[in-house]
């Protein structure tokens, strides 16, 4: 990431912590980085990305008359951006679709699983799943 980059994505964060009163709190770079740095690269390569998965995946013969569409992954959790995904799917519910919520949980204590959910805001409040959409990549940005 150059540093003008990092430099708008601290500014960023900066004023818009700066419109309300915030408890003290240590100063975390790289998780302001990563919120931010994911949100951005979505926002700004996310064409681009689905476009190399898609010759990816077609030149191993899996090749699919579905519309995809590249997507941040958002903890349900804490609401923070925290990656991204291809999502694949009939082109009317792929539009619908602004984010994938990501649910984790341990089963039995012998297995983690993080579920993937289309859904249709980059916000964890009055989210909808989204149907008939699923994930086709994990897309992992080096931070």
């Amino acid at each position: 990431m150059n540093k003008k980059m990092v430099a708008a994505v601290v500014a960023a964060y900066m004023l818009g912590a700066g419109t309300r009163a915030l408890p003290a709190q240590a100063f975390d770079l790289g998780s302001v980085l990563k919120m931010g740095g994911i949100s951005y690269l979505v926002s700004r390569y996310g064409k681009e990305i689905n476009t190399f998965i898609n010759k990816l995946t077609l030149q191993k013969g899996l090749d699919t008359q579905y519309a995809t569409k590249v997507v941040p992954i958002l903890s349900l959790g804490s609401g923070s951006y925290i990656g991204a995904v291809q999502v694949v799917g009939p082109q009317a519910q792929v539009n619908k679709v602004k984010a994938v919520g990501q649910l984790e949980g341990s089963f039995l204590k012998v297995a983690r699983v993080k579920a993937m959910i289309p859904i249709d805001s980059t916000s964890i409040s009055n989210i909808n799943r989204v149907e008939g959409v699923g994930v086709g990549a994990i897309v992992d940005f080096k931070i």
